[in-house]
């Protein structure tokens, strides 16, 4: 394919033109057809060029899902900015790293009720509220941010209102879009999605639109998406497991159903009201929660034909049983993978969609590499997953080192995650290398949290593990040795997080003790969280 048509504003674009009334987007309050969401993204965009941002400029979306949140996306592929999409669980130390670490130039925040956006930007950032109206914003600690957008109605200087963000006088003309769009090439950025790693902060993966575009395809090509699909998916608009599934969908005029937290109740009634036919809880809690609703009527529902999860075998099989009208498919993928890079097959057995991750997409190479030696690994045995292929993203933003860690110089991407090859070339899973926990389908780096009790005055080491939890798979326990003479509560650790990292990083259980199990150099965290599962009290 030429060039221009890996461009994310052609996938809307077309979309618009061959299925202009099918609805893209459903939240339970509002619609959004693939005419009107062009349309939108379009005027964002006019508004973007109008304001004087420039290709390549990056654009930050702090915000929970909403219609908003897609056109934005959008608007960036239209003009040629980057969109960066950061979580919208980040407190205030991340909130500062995100802006100041990936340059942002502008950013959109959302203020819902029970989700203050702004006004935790604002606490990030306090000198904003000094900013002259109408003026480009001079914070000493963000130099390059220019302008704040509110979304939403949010009283306090330093904000643009979104009202005057649109204005008729502000925006370029659609020729002027048009132009800028031309400009635009497949090859550049078209994302930084954040993911936590061996660093103390979330780095910032960068995709560009050749790479999301031709996943996205990949998948519609192996799960046979088409016009009729509905899909169901309540993750985060942050998460590639949300934005890449809704991309898929577009190729052929599929609808995305979703909304604005993960809401069962609100779900099921979706879910039937809409006749979904694609469902994508991906985790096993929501998935549980699902199941066991008592106005969902499995028995009764015969219009779902997929069910995307991810987790052990044996939760998978559970699935199967509980839901056998349903086809149950699993996937093995990251950020750093443009969100998927192998689903297994809706026509492979039961035993194969619940064992596996299925097969690579086609024109990505899986291989798997013994860690110590580099000996390529035989079927069957494992060793680290190493991936090549289109999906594979660019590098971490402004960090070389951990780039060059990540994709060696023959461009395999090195995942950290321990698998195997079955002799006919599907993926198994077989844990993390790594030290990076999953909390709820949340990536949380133990550096990070570490970092932070570190902070405080009271305490001399901390370790950070994870230990297992029956709802969110994996929380964080903290294990903290003190400063001599200083004390401290459990309370009082936990207190002294909330507010400054992100909820799911918070700690869950702290130990406290004085010697630690090392190694010959290290301290030894496979034995701190041993000696929680055989004393978890």
């Amino acid at each position: 394919m030429p060039d221009t048509d890996y461009l994310l504003s052609n996938l809307l674009l077309n979309a618009a033109e061959k299925y202009p009334d099918r609805q893209a987007l459903i939240f339970p309050d509002s619609q959004l057809s693939y005419s009107e969401l062009a349309a939108l993204s379009q005027s964002y965009a006019r508004a973007m060029i109008g304001h004087g941002l420039k290709r390549g400029e990056h654009v930050g979306v702090l915000a929970i899902n909403r219609p908003e949140y897609i056109a934005l996306l959008f608007a960036c592929m239209f003009c040629g900015t980057v969109a960066v999409l950061l979580n919208a669980r980040f407190r205030v130390q991340e909130l500062r790293h995100a802006t100041t670490h990936c340059d942002l130039k502008w950013i959109f925040v959302g203020q819902n009720e029970g989700v203050p956006h702004a006004a935790r930007y604002l606490e990030a950032y306090p000198t904003l509220a000094d900013a002259p109206p109408g003026q480009p914003l001079a914070v000493p600690a963000a130099p390059n941010l220019e302008c704040a957008v509110a979304l939403d109605v949010f009283e306090s200087p330093g904000f643009l209102a979104f009202t005057d963000f649109l204005a008729e006088e502000n925006l370029a003309t659609p020729e002027q879009l048009d132009a800028r769009r031309q400009e635009v090439v497949a090859s550049e950025l078209a994302l930084i999605m954040f993911t936590s790693g061996t660093t103390s902060l979330p780095k910032g993966c960068m995709l560009t639109q050749e790479s999301v575009f031709r996943t996205s395809l990949a998948m519609r090509n192996r799960l046979s998406l088409t016009i009729k699909d509905c899909m169901w998916d309540p993750l985060p608009m942050f998460h590639m497991a949300s934005i890449l599934p809704l991309l898929s969908l577009f190729h052929d005029g599929g609808s995305c159903l979703t909304d604005d937290k993960v809401d069962i109740d609100r779900a099921v009634e979706q879910i039937q009201k809409h006749r979904a036919t694609f469902l994508y809880p991906a985790f096993p809690a929501i998935m549980a929660e699902l199941v066991n609703h008592p106005d969902l009527k499995l028995d009764e529902i015969d219009y779902v034909r997929l069910i995307n999860n991810v987790g052990s075998a044996q939760a998978l099989r559970e699935n199967m049983r509980v839901w056998p009208s349903a086809t149950h498919i699993s996937a093995f993928g990251m950020t750093e993978l443009s969100g998927i890079g192998s689903h297994t097959d809706p026509a492979d057995s039961p035993q194969i969609r619940a064992e596996t991750c299925g097969k690579p997409y086609e024109g990505v190479e899986v291989q798997v590499v013994e860690p110590d030696t580099g000996r390529i690994c035989k079927a069957d045995e494992q060793g680290e997953l190493y991936v090549r292929g289109f999906l594979v993203f660019e590098g971490y933003y402004k960090q070389p080192d951990e780039t060059a860690k990540a994709i060696d110089d023959q461009g395999w991407f090195h995942t950290g995650d321990l698998g195997s090859l079955d002799t006919e070339g599907r993926i198994r899973f077989h844990g993390r290398i790594k030290d990076v926990l999953k909390v709820g389908g949340e990536n949380v780096s133990p550096l990070e949290i570490e970092a932070w009790l570190s902070t405080h005055p009271d305490v001399m080491v901390a370790q950070v593990v994870g230990v297992p939890d029956a709802r969110l798979d994996e929380v964080v326990a903290a294990f903290i040795q003190l400063r001599p003479g200083a004390t401290l509560s459990d309370k009082e650790v936990i207190d002294y997080c909330e507010g400054q990292i992100a909820s799911f990083k918070v700690p869950r259980v702290v130990r406290f003790l004085n010697e630690w199990p090392m190694s010959a150099t290290k301290i030894q965290k496979s034995v701190l969280r041993e000696q929680f599962l055989t004393k978890p009290t």
